[in-house]
This record gives structure tokens, sequence and C-alpha cells, in this order.
């Protein structure tokens, strides 16, 4: 269906280029715009038609883009979305990368379906926004050099600034899950976690397989969430051994989750209709009340295990009740009842546990709820890790950015292992392979970039991010804060280097090519360490850089800091 085929209706100027028109089912609604915040008032349903010039339109981003971040038809573009399923926000960007269209709900929880694309027959980009209850407020950020810089406008507008993160959730994290898949034991993970904790993590999160039933890779025993006592015949006393090594201490679930060789099931089993996307599972409904008392009681009750956190998975899977009516539900609507759940075990967990969430539910709405805002799943793939957790990044007003799990081959190079940390540098990283089988110069380049992460934290995690245009993947990203900077180099690009900014620039060579050309405006600039893959020194033919165009010299996975003479 395309937009041209719904019943015409007249537009109104909204701000720069942007048009709007507001119906209801009795018409049109009346709106207003105050600053930059549109404001529509009561009405139990509205559609909200937003159109732009073409111009020189190149791509539209919103949250659950994934790869299809550039344009697409009318017909093409459809989001159902809700607290557990991306927002109702995005931007439309030209070819220099300058935004036409920039928006983001303020209510990130509700079911809303958002229809966008080209329309053919107006030449213009719509978004149609479908909410099912007003008041309603939209807020608008006004042309901007980039993407990234109108999503800083936006997450502002939605409160972004008055959060601070929880203490272990900038920590590097080593996860079981690629390691270990469901084989783990109480040995094997403490072995592990000494390693990882002199490797410079600073959190372990124990995954799918230390629940009884918790293997074949399938979910049909998921449900009564007890501890395997083969793999962990006194889970308390492992969890103790593991954090008296310095490390804090998340176990994963799938709270939602329901398998048919679970003891529960029988007795859950009719709060479970339909069947989940986990193979062999059903999905709890989250707005049946005793769905909600059963999940609470589960998560507080999995803190009394010792750890200091959950790794809550799977809870998009409910998605599968958008827009169906639910008979003894004291909640209609998902997205809300996702919210009553988690903030109830955000209440019942304490205030200092770490909750893991992932995309695509990382969204504004889980603000002050999720800690961990983790990329979705992308096992090996550097570039989706890269690209991902700055995608959640745009639009995380909370919590922390998180890389899914790093994962590599034994007998890669130390450069294809760097690779993989130099994807997740711009968010914490989370590393996933065995450390005790891996050869050591695989473990000195993680030591090495996990060092250098640290060393840089303040940069990646608080400074202006700048990482270009998002249907080009974000090929040089940069990283500013004060007089530091880091830049990330994933494409063979020329990089503009400001030395009149910065007094201290890294610049990380993510490519496959043995240099760098640069573009150095202002005074010139020592190069003061240069390093390969695995952190070994490299004596640098090139001591200083002065302004123009410079090659340098830097081997693929590598690191150059450029740093002010004293």
């Amino acid at each position: 269906m395309t937009t041209a085929g719904l019943a015409p209706a007249l537009t109104e100027h909204l701000l720069d280029d942007v048009r709007l028109a507001v119906l209801t089912s009795g018409g049109t609604a009346g709106w207003r715009l105050t600053g930059d915040t549109l404001e529509i008032g009561p009405h139990p349903e509205l559609e909200i038609r937003l159109s732009v010039p073409l111009g020189d339109a190149v791509g539209f981003w919103h949250p659950a883009c994934d790869w299809r971040r550039t344009l697409v038809a009318d017909w093409a573009g459809y989001q159902q979305i809700s607290l557990v399923n991306g927002a109702a926000a995005g931007c439309l960007y030209d070819s220099t990368g300058r935004t036409l269209l920039a928006f983001a709900a303020e209510d990130a929880v509700p079911e809303v379906s958002m229809r966008f694309g080209v329309s053919e027959e107006s030449k213009t980009f719509v978004v149609h926004l479908a909410v099912p209850a007003a008041p309603y407020r939209v807020h608008f950020a006004r042309s901007a050099p980039s993407t990234a810089a109108a999503m800083r406008t936006l997450r502002r507008a939605l409160g972004g600034e008055g959060f601070a993160p929880r203490e272990g959730a900038r920590e590097p994290v080593y996860s079981t899950w690629y390691g270990f898949t469901q084989d783990v034991s109480d040995t094997g993970v403490e072995r592990e976690a000494a390693l990882a904790a002199t490797a410079g993590c600073g959190v372990l999160i124990l995954d799918d397989g230390w629940q009884r039933l918790g293997s074949g890779r399938g979910y049909g025993g998921v449900g009564d969430w007890e501890p395997d006592a083969q793999k962990f015949p006194d889970f308390g006393a492992h969890v103790a051994r593991v954090r008296e090594l310095g490390l804090r201490y998340l176990v994963w679930v799938a709270p939602l989750l329901l398998g048919p060789g679970a003891d529960c099931f029988e007795e859950l089993e009719s709060y479970a209709p339909a069947s989940a996307g986990a193979p062999g599972a059903r999905v709890l409904d989250p707005r049946r009340p005793e769905v909600r008392r059963h999940v609470v009681a589960l998560c507080a009750r999995l803190m009394r295990l010792g750890v200091d956190g959950l790794k809550i998975d799977f809870l998009d899977e409910v998605m599968v009740y958008a827009g169906r009516p639910a008979q003894g539900a004291d909640i209609q609507d998902v997205g809300t009842a996702m919210r009553v759940l988690l903030s109830e075990v955000r209440q019942a967990v304490g205030e200092t546990a770490l909750l893991e969430f992932r995309q695509p539910y990382v969204g504004p709405g889980t603000a002050g709820l999720a800690d961990l805002l983790r990329a979705d799943d992308c096992p090996a793939d550097a570039t989706a890790n890269r690209v991902r957790t700055l995608d959640v990044g745009m639009l995380a007003v909370a919590g922390t950015v998180h890389a899914d799990m790093l994962m590599w081959d034994r007998g890669a190079d130390a450069r294809s292992v760097a690779r993989q940390l130099i994807g997740a540098l711009h968010a914490v990283p989370q590393i996933s392979a065995r450390l005790a089988d891996l050869p050591r110069a695989h473990r000195r380049v993680v030591a090495f970039w996990l060092a250098q992460w640290r060393r840089l934290r303040h940069v990646l995690l608080d400074g202006e991010v700048e990482p270009g245009r998002p249907d080009e993947l974000y090929p040089v990203v940069r990283a500013a804060s004060g007089g530091e900077c880091v830049i990330t180099v994933s494409a063979e690009r020329v990089v503009a280097v400001d030395t009149a900014a910065h007094h201290s620039i890294t610049l990380v060579n993510g490519t496959g090519a043995e240099r760098l050309v640069l573009e150095v405006s202002g005074p010139g600039i020592g190069l003061s360490r240069l390093y390969g893959p695995d952190g070994s020194r490299i004596e640098p033919v090139v001591r200083r850089l002065e302004a123009g165009l410079v090659s340098l010299a830097v081997p693929p996975s590598g690191m150059a800091v450029l740093e002010e003479e004293r």
C-alpha cells in the first residue's frame, strides 16, 4: 500500500521545509508548535503525517533501520514500534550529511506504527505515525550538519542528561556465550574469570546454559530458571568466588519465554498462547497481571543467588501480541504493559543492580531501567558491531552502550583479532573467547586494546561523537572531548585532522591498508607513539606532521598517537 492510497489531507507548514497534517477519525486535529516541539491535544486516535521535499535526500535513519538506511519507497517502509521494539524517531539527510527532517516522539512506550519512504506520486519523503491515543508530543531538531548532531539535540529534549550510569556499567565485560555457548561449568567459568580480570575486564556475564535443561540450543526447557546442579553444584559459592576476583557477576535470563519441558509449563501455559521466535518456546503475555507477578518474583529470586544483576533477553518476543486483544488482561497495549513490568522488575532487583537490555529494546523508553544497552547479536562481524553500537548511541538517553560479544578464529592473526576490538571501540567491549585456549599472541592483543580503551574511555563514552552518514556505515568515527580526539578509520578515506582543536589525537587504522591518508589543518604535531595490532611499539618513519596532505604509515589494526611537542 502506498501513502497515495490514503484519503488526502491538507498539510500546513511546521518548521524548515517540513509540512504536517494531524488527523483523527473525525477529521483534522488541532496542534501547536512550542519551541521545536509539536503538541497535540487529547484524542482517542491520531495519524500524524509529515512530508519533506526530496531535495538531495540520500538516506533515512531510524533506530531499527539495521542495514536498510538508504531511501525506500513508502510502500516498503514500515515498522511496528513499542517500548521493546525501536522508537518513533527518524532522520532524513542529504549527500553532505545535513539533515532535512529529524524527530523523536516524547512518549516511547505505546504501540505506534510508522510508515515512511519516498512517495512516488508527490515526489516527497513522507512519515506517517499512527498513534493509539493522545495527547502526544513530538520533538524536532532543525536542520543540522549531521544525523549525530540532530540526534544530540533530540536526546537533550528527551531528558538524556538526567541519568548517571550505575557503577560497573562502564567496565569491559567477559561473556561466556560465544566462548562456551551452553557448555558452561563452575570450574570453566572461574578459570576464565581469573584471566578476564587480569586482562582488564570488570564484569562477567554468565549466559545461556547455566540453567537446568539448558542444552541443545533450543528453548524448550526454559521457564524454571534453576541452576543446573551438575554444572554448578553450589551456584552461590561459585558466584562468590568470581566476585572475589574483583568482577561483578550478571546472569542471563529470558523471563518471558516458556518451554514445554519446564516444570512450571502447565501452571503458566494459559498465559503464553503464542509461540516465540526462539525455537521450542512460547512467549508469556505481559499484559496479564499474573505474568508480571511471575516475572518480577523470578528476577528477585535470581538476585538472591548473590549476583550483581541480570542480562534480560528476548523481551522483543512479546511484539507477537501487538494489536491483538487479550482476555483477562488489565492492560491491552504491549508497550505500556512492558513499561509497568520492567519498572516493577527494576524496583524488585534493587537500585544498584545492573540490567542489560539489547537491541531493539534500548530506546529512550528504557531510560532509568537498563544500564547496559547492547548491540544485537553479530558474531565475528566487526562492521555490524561498529554500526549497531553507533546506532544505539544515537538515541540512548540513559545507560551505557555495549558492543555485542567479541569472538574470532583461534587461527587468525593479530590483525584480525584487533579488528574485532576496533569494531567495538566506541562502546564498552564484551570479550567472549575462551582466554585460556587462545594463543599467547591473541591474549596480548586483548590486553593491549582493553588497556587503550580504558585510557580513552572518557573520550569514547563521554565525548561528542561524529560518525558521518549512516548509509555509508560510519567509515570514519570521531569522538572528541576537550583537547582530546579519537578517530577510528574503517575505510580508505582522507581523514581530516584538526591540530588546532586537539592537543592529543589517537588514530586507529581499522582498514586493511598499511597507511592512513590525513589532511592536517593547524600547527604541526608530533607523532609520539606508533603501535602494531598487538601493542608492539614501532619506530616511526615520520616524527612530525605538518599542515597539508600526509600519508602516515600505520599498520592494519594499528594505532598512532599524535601529541603536541612539549
